[in-house]
């Protein structure tokens, strides 16, 4: 699939008719939404991870197909390392405790990312959840784990270079990359005021429309997706053609 093609029946916006198919959230400012109360940043992830449980639960009420989280980037393995240990004690504890949940709810859960770099029990719980749900086909949700999109690219570009180059077109690419079978992102959401991509699904955006709200994500709720919801209604989408 192509980002322009892959929609049967595209999410278009414009008068209220569509909903998007995929949205992805880029989750930021669990870090300030602590700092301004005098907690310690693990309090702002635990209070993110509240924030995930509800709106997700939004999501599939609202009729979204995918859901996808950008939980950890490639990049946050820079962060301090009790942060990082703070969140990977996170998620195994949100794996842990929600899994019969998205279990019980006909979840699947996807993971992109190079799992690689995480300690294998934690890598081993990851992928048995991913497993667990791998027959369900009710929404999906994907979850970005040392994911970065740059290096998405550069492995699937590894992937196809072996290949007759006259083969290798759009939709081979997308073949392999992390998010291979998944329609093209139509709504791409950050949280916190910051306004960049931050190394997120830029091949899978190309053509999504993309919000910037300023309220931190642990504060981000049912109500602001809808309210992001109804700001994709009103836009008209062209997919470059006129």
């Amino acid at each position: 699939m192509t980002a322009a093609s892959a929609n049967v029946k595209p999410a278009t916006g414009g008068d209220g008719s569509a909903s998007p198919r995929h949205v992805a959230i880029i989750m930021d400012g669990n870090g300030r939404w602590a700092q301004r109360r005098h907690l310690p940043r693990v309090a702002g992830h635990r209070k993110g991870i509240e924030a995930v449980r509800t709106v997700t639960r939004a999501a599939r009420a609202q009729g979204i197909e995918v859901l996808t989280l950008y939980a950890f980037s490639s990049e946050n393995w820079r962060r301090p390392a009790d942060e990082v240990g703070d969140l990977m004690g996170l998620m195994r504890r949100f794996i842990q405790s929600d899994l019969d949940d998205l279990a019980s709810e006909n979840v699947r859960l996807r993971i992109i990312g190079d799992l690689s770099a995480f300690a294998p029990d934690l890598r081993a719980l990851i992928e048995g959840a991913v497993a667990r749900t791998a027959g369900n086909d009710g929404q999906t949700l994907v979850v970005g784990l040392n994911y970065g999109s740059q290096d998405e690219i550069v492995r699937a570009a590894r992937a196809l270079a072996g290949r007759d180059p006259a083969t290798i077109d759009a939709d081979a690419v997308d073949a392999v990359l992390d998010t291979a079978g998944l329609p093209p992102v139509d709504l791409l959401i950050r949280t916190s005021g910051e306004r960049r991509l931050s190394n997120f699904l830029l091949w899978q955006a190309a053509y999504a429309e993309i919000l910037f709200v300023d309220a931190l994500w642990p504060d981000f709720d049912g109500a602001a997706l809808k309210a992001a919801l109804d700001d994709f209604a009103t836009r008209e989408r062209r997919f470059g053609g006129r």
